[in-house]
């Protein structure tokens, strides 16, 4: 009677069990819009209800193949739910390079929220957890190709707002050259400068004539380095949600005409508030290595006195520039850099355009949006060119002067999607959208909430930055 009883209550605490996580699980294949997943219904019941796939088998094994079994159990557990809380709440992002600093430092660790924009349903599902996308040590994919879905986005909790600090994936890094000391490098700006792009003479040439030059010299530095492999590696591709992670300040919106005037960000004829701890490049003499004191007080690190020994000048946050132009004891000649001192880090985009912009004067530039259209000519085609042919998937074609979309001429385009422009806080030491053009709204990973661990990869003074633990990034302005 005892066992009968017990038996029962057993079973009202299954079902208890199953409604509750069958209610959580539709719950998620509602939010997510996926009623695909109704297929793993049965088998929920079953875990709970039925029993009658014998799930944990090897429980009754004896010696080793229990052992290993238990293991290779957890292993798996840990694994899928890593891949689900990844994919669809948080993961985990560390800063790489200074482009941020010193708003967001090297070797800070961020906790990065899916649901503030609402996580992306993924365009490669079957990836091994924990990876971008290269398996450590055997250095091959660490994802499959098939299937690949289209870009789909779960609503969040809000959208991308303007100066947030916003985790993406890198653009121009559809293409890659595979060799190690190439795979960080722009793609693109590999085949304008091996192509000798930037030693084309188009001043007096028609836009057509532009045009051609400058895709045919981006075509032979392209097969150039195709045609050399022992240099460069494979040439491969890589899918949208495989790419490099880059963290960037949104500094424009979809639908703003940016343009950028002596270093300050102007939005619709507007300047936008500089980051607190922006940063630019300083040519000086240094008589003397600072001091520790100076270097910690104004966040002055060992990567910035090696720039101004291997390039000739250091990053430095207006304040530290200013007490250093006071302390005639270790500087002299504290000069902020400017265009005519000609020092650059590439061709800003669009690479196939003789623009004459630069990183401190750049645009205006006007940032597309999702529903909206742009008329189209020979002066702007090179700045859209990359979003209607390779984000929004087009054919695109310049004959004659005339425009040509999926094989009809056109002097207009609609946008699919929503883009931004993202920067570094450190203006002149960050390969941002200036280099690289727009980011597109299904390359957008999630938002930084708070640093969680801060470790000084210098190894200079304290490991560990406790000051930082746990700073919020949104007070970080």
């Amino acid at each position: 009677m005892i066992d009968k009883e017990k038996a029962k209550l057993n079973m009202k605490v299954q079902w208890a069990k199953f409604i509750v996580v069958l209610a959580l699980y539709l719950l998620f294949l509602y939010w997510v819009k996926s009623w695909l997943g109704l297929i793993v219904v049965p088998f929920i019941y079953d875990v709970y209800i039925s029993k009658k796939i014998k799930w944990q088998w090897w429980k009754d094994a004896e010696g080793p193949v229990r052992f290993v079994m238990s293991w290779v159990d957890a292993i798996i557990f840990a694994l899928v739910a890593v891949y689900f809380i990844n994919l669809f709440f948080f993961q985990n992002y560390v800063i790489p390079s200074s482009s941020l600093e010193k708003s967001l430092l090297r070797g800070d660790y961020l906790f990065v929220s899916k649901l503030s924009y609402g996580p992306r349903i993924p365009q490669t599902p079957l990836t091994m957890p924990l990876t971008q996308h290269t398996l450590p040590l055997v250095n091959t994919k660490s994802y499959i190709e098939w299937p690949h879905w289209d870009y789909r986005r779960v609503k969040g909790l809000g959208n991308v707002q303007l100066n947030d600090i916003v985790v993406f994936n890198y653009p121009a890094g559809d293409t890659i050259a595979m060799a190690d000391k190439y795979q960080a490098q722009d793609y693109y700006q590999l085949c304008y400068m091996y192509g000798e792009a930037n030693n084309l003479q188009v001043d007096s040439l028609s836009p057509q004539a532009q045009w051609d030059a400058y895709h045919q010299a981006i075509a032979r530095g392209a097969s150039y380095m195709k045609g050399n492999p022992a240099e460069f590696g494979q040439i491969d591709s890589r899918p949208t949600d495989r790419r490099e992670n880059y963290v960037k300040r949104c500094v424009g919106l979809p639908g703003q005409t940016l343009q950028i005037k002596d270093k300050i960000v102007y939005l619709d004829g507007k300047a936008n508030k500089e980051p607190d701890n922006v940063q630019y490049s300083y040519h000086l003499n240094l008589k003397q290595m600072l001091p520790e004191q100076f270097m910690e007080e104004y966040a002055v690190t060992m990567e910035d006195i090696q720039s101004l020994n291997t390039y000739g000048v250091m990053p430095m946050t207006h304040r530290a520039a200013e007490a250093l132009s006071k302390r005639t004891d270790l500087a002299e000649n504290v000069r902020l850099v400017n265009d005519s001192d000609r020092v650059d880090t590439g061709k800003t985009y669009p690479v196939t355009a003789n623009t004459g912009w630069t990183r401190d004067n750049y645009g205006p530039i006007w940032i597309p949006a999702k529903g909206k259209s742009i008329k189209l000519t020979m002066d702007n085609i090179a700045i859209y060119e990359r979003p209607i042919r390779v984000y929004e998937d087009n054919q695109l074609e310049v004959k004659g002067g005339k425009i040509y979309i999926n094989g009809k001429q056109t002097d207009t385009y609609t946008f699919k999607m929503d883009y931004y422009w993202m920067m570094g806080d450190n203006r002149h030491n960050s390969l941002d959208s200036r280099y690289w053009g727009f980011v597109p709204e299904d390359h957008v990973v999630g938002k930084p909430i708070f640093i969680w661990l801060s470790i000084n990869p210098e190894n200079v003074g304290k490991k560990y930055r406790w000051s930082r633990l746990f700073n919020l990034v949104d007070n970080i302005k």
